[in-house]
């Protein structure tokens, strides 16, 4: 065992005041696996603008009791420094049905109550979107929500939410990650006399159902629709909410997937429990199809993210993708506006970067306000607050990754909300003789066809990962002071390049500096088009935060859909073999 992971080892034994997982070091120590404590032990576990989230086990590599109360005691040590009148508005701390999710809320809650801030606690298991609501309604501190979302069983998380009640951005992250380091010592906790502190507040969700419920606008039409939904809750906790909003909407019963109905956090039926997963929605299918339902509900284990699947006149099913279910919102909500009588010009709507054109497409032609911003809902929520700031009205935004988010109260994805708002549009079609699917048509016919090709390339070599996205900025060997990126793909020639990695836009002259803040990872846009027909690709490749993967968003627009539909797969295959060199750098593909 090296000096170094002996320090770790054994600062680690002093520290954690689990006796379970100290068990689990000791262990491993006594079998000689230096291996695998290295592991465990090295690096630290992050924390960044996503919280924390990792494989539940012990070790300063992973999630569990000691790093809970670190990560708490450096938060809160952060918070009382640089929120105003931090201990009376206190924080908001929720938790989903995980393993040890109760335990490690509780921790966060002790941790607060231990330096005298109030905390605004719920007892039972909620779904994500609660506690930024909650944020916001109390005008709480900030908000900590116990949740891996649709991460594997082994997983488990810590997200936290800023004052403005959306998840934290620079420089709040590295200045919590860095009072978390200064707080290493655990202070001694009480769990049993946790519930007995006058510090310790309920909050209930009667005002984020008000807030549901303001979302409906055809409460009548809704009782007497023939539509059959099935809805599954991807064994998270969704079920209760989704119960009770679908009876806000006046919306008949819908057809629960009894086998992923409730809470189960060992998610048995599905290996990833991602709506968006393949297979994932196997279950769903056959659900709908035994009970003749039309469309098919999901959402992911912590219920900020949706999915919906709408069944065919040849009976297969159709799951639509992110970007198809943000086009049917934007236009849902761009006719309520417009039936509001306000003026379209005070209209905004926002999507990431690597979500489809097809809202900007719409903004152009009707006459309001689209605003993109980078990957993630903590810029989307901080995007809408800008622009309301502005005097824009915000009621929509959107990321391809199936999130949604929707009215003012709320500047998150949302599932439960996406779920009834998606129920009510397809009641609202059926009624003029339309679908879901048919109406996608329609708007692909008003305001041009776009297909989305999105998918990743598996790399755990990060300097295999860093010589891909070097030789891509120095495409031609030269080896210039200026980048040289690929000038054409599949034919078409490419028009604009943005790096948010070096901060580098080719459509900005003279400046060349892009508008979008920089990305703390690998992230190249292209933009490229055939001059001839207007055929357009737009295509970004970025590395995950989380995950050994580069990631690309492929998008194809024209007024031809078989010819987008034929240029797609001659794109990912160039980006694959010439710009990757996938088998040259070993990349898997899924």
């Amino acid at each position: 065992m090296t000096p170094a992971l002996k320090e770790l080892v054994d600062q680690w034994l002093r520290l954690d005041p689990n006796e379970e997982t100290r068990k689990e070091i000791t262990k491993l120590l006594e079998d000689g696996d230096d291996a695998e404590l290295e592991r465990r032990m090295s690096p630290r576990i992050e924390f960044g603008t996503a919280g924390l989230r990792g494989r539940m086990e012990a070790g300063w590599a992973r999630m569990n009791d000691l790093i809970i109360i670190q990560a708490s005691q450096g938060l809160c040590a952060y918070i009382l420094e640089n929120v105003k009148d931090a201990r009376s508005r206190g924080v908001v701390v929720g938790h989903d049905h995980r393993h040890h999710s109760e335990k490690w809320a509780k921790l966060t809650a002790a941790v607060f109550i231990d330096q005298q801030v109030a905390v605004y606690f719920h007892n039972d298991v909620i779904h994500t979107p609660l506690v930024p609501f909650t944020v916001k309604a109390k005008g709480a501190a900030c908000g900590v929500m116990i949740t891996a979302s649709h991460n594997p069983k082994q997983d488990n998380g810590y997200k936290v939410y800023w004052e403005n009640a959306v998840q934290i951005i620079e420089p709040h992250d590295k200045g919590i990650s860095a009072s978390i380091k200064q707080h290493q010592e655990p202070r001694p906790l009480d769990l049993t006399s946790l519930a007995a502190s006058p510090l310790l507040k309920q909050f209930d969700d009667a005002a984020y159902f008000e807030y549901i419920g303001s979302l409906c606008h055809h409460r009548s039409l809704n009782a007497q629709t023939p539509l059959k939904f099935v809805n599954t809750s991807m064994h998270g906790v969704s079920d209760t909410a989704m119960t009770r909003a679908f009876q806000l909407f006046g919306f008949p019963p819908y057809i629960p997937v009894a086998e992923q109905q409730k809470p189960d956090a060992d998610f048995p039926t599905v290996k990833f429990p991602n709506p968006e997963e393949k297979g994932a929605l196997d279950l769903a299918i056959a659900t709908a199809t035994a009970s003749g339902a039309d469309y098919i509900l999901a959402q992911d284990p912590d219920s900020d993210r949706f999915a919906a699947a709408e069944k065919s006149a040849d009976g297969k099913w159709i799951q639509f993708t992110g970007d198809q279910l943000g086009t049917l919102f934007a236009s849902a909500c761009l006719d309520n506006y417009k039936d509001s009588g306000k003026a379209l010009s005070k209209l905004a709507m926002v999507a990431s970067t690597v979500s489809s054109k097809m809202i900007e497409a719409m903004a152009h032609a009707e006459g309001f306000k689209f605003a993109e911003c980078l990957t993630g809902f903590k810029y989307i929520g901080n995007t809408a607050l800008t622009l309301e700031k502005e005097g824009y009205e915000v009621p929509f935004g959107y990321e391809e990754a199936i999130g949604f988010m929707f009215g003012t109260q709320l500047r998150d994805k949302d599932g439960v909300a996406a779920s009834v708002v998606f129920a009510e549009l397809a009641v609202s079609l059926q009624k003029q003789g339309k679908t879901a699917s048919s109406h996608l048509k329609e708007l692909y016919e008003k305001y041009g066809f776009f297909q989305t090709s999105n998918s990743y390339f598996i790399c755990t070599e990060p300097r295999t990962i860093d010589a891909i996205f070097a030789r891509v900025r120095n495409f031609d060997g030269k080896g210039t002071a200026t980048p040289s990126y690929p000038k054409s793909i599949a034919g078409l020639e490419v028009t604009s390049v943005r790096d948010l990695t070096i901060g580098y836009d080719s459509a900005n002259p003279p400046s060349y500096k892009p508008a979008l803040p920089l990305s703390s990872g690998h992230m190249i846009q292209f933009k490229a088009e055939n001059k001839t027909d207007g055929t357009k690709v737009t295509l970004t490749t970025r590395t995950s935060g989380t995950e050994p993967k580069i990631k690309y968003y492929l998008e194809g627009s024209g007024k031809d859909a078989s010819a987008v539909a034929r240029l797609l797969p001659r794109v990912v295959e160039e980006l694959s073999e010439s710009w990757m060199q996938a088998e040259k750098n070993g990349l898997g593909r899924p």
